[in-house]
């Protein structure tokens, strides 16, 4: 069962999908808030892996961040971590306000740049008691040293010179500049598989949706570039992570640096086969599968819950 939710973050309102069991419990939920991709909405990744939380018995939060999607917030398409870390926190304040979910049960999961989001969300949200990634992405290490670690050094001075350039022109009231997310075919595929797959689901029938994310204002840059997902990692323990990744994902390196960096309880799952985009779509029955494990273990009855 699916329901259109509404909540606020910051004075923002979100628009969310809460996911429920198609058969009545017999009492409250545990409950599981769902991130987005970056430039992604509720419809996509987030809600299958949603979705598939809620065959499993829990209630699911799937969310548009602010700014985009059906949520609001100007200018539109921005990307601001310190925002999309608030949202994961409105998210679980909504959840405390339902009858239906157990207040003392709430995890969260983080897809892509949600997955670098949820870490410091959590580590300084002591009601959320389990936190998951899938492909999890540190953005704000994206744009400093790219996706596999080995961006020229050129690039992020030159993303940070056109942030500032924007910056100054909006204040001098000229239009906000925007930078396009979308590639075409062919720089896509000069781009390596990496910028390939990400074309081929946000561009393609295989995930393209109408609102999502094509461009987002240049401000957003500095606000990316000076963002650090994993340096309150430490904080998160007792309370357990579990990271899967695919093993071919150009970014599976900074889930293997962020499980190095986090306390116990950890876990990182390998997907075999699978790159970065591939657990997007591709193998949702299997991480969910791993996914629902995970939660299920650590989101127990209240009466055998852990205090943490």
């Amino acid at each position: 069962m699916r329901t259109d939710v509404t909540f606020t973050s910051a004075g923002i309102t979100l628009a969310g999908h809460l996911y429920t069991p198609d058969t009545a419990a017999d009492g409250p939920l545990a409950a599981v808030v769902v991130g987005h991709p970056g430039s992604g909405v509720k419809e996509q990744t987030a809600g299958s892996y949603a979705q598939r939380l809620a065959e499993a018995g829990f209630a699911a939060l799937a969310f548009d961040g602010a700014y985009q999607g059906e949520s609001g917030g100007t200018p539109r398409g921005l990307e601001d971590p310190a925002q999309r870390v608030e949202d994961f926190k409105a998210a679980v304040s909504y959840l405390t306000t339902r009858t239906d979910v157990d207040s003392d049960r709430i995890g969260a999961l983080g897809i892509c740049a949600s997955g670098g989001y949820v870490i410091p969300a959590t580590a300084t949200d002591r009601r959320i008691r389990a936190v998951a990634t899938v492909s999890a992405v540190d953005l704000g290490l994206n744009f400093r040293v790219g996706p596999d670690g080995a961006q020229d050094p050129a690039v992020v001075q030159s993303l940070l010179d056109a942030a500032a350039a924007a910056r100054t022109a909006e204040a001098a009231g000229e239009p906000l500049a925007m930078m396009p997310l979308r590639t075409t075919h062919e720089e896509a595929r000069a781009g390596g598989r990496y910028a390939y797959e990400g074309w081929e689901y946000y561009s393609t029938d295989r995930g393209r949706h109408p609102r999502q994310t094509d461009a987002f204002p240049l401000p957003s840059i500095d606000k990316i570039v000076s963002f650090n997902a994993f340096h309150l990692i430490d904080l998160l323990a007792p309370r357990p992570l579990l990271m899967v990744v695919g093993n071919e994902a150009a970014t599976a390196w900074m889930s293997e640096e962020a499980i190095k960096k986090a306390n116990e309880p950890k876990q990182l799952h390998w997907i075999e086969g699978a790159s970065h985009i591939d657990l997007y779509d591709r193998h949702v029955p299997q991480v969910a599968a791993q996914l629902a494990s995970f939660f299920t273990e650590n989101l127990a009855a209240r009466e055998t819950a852990v205090t943490v």
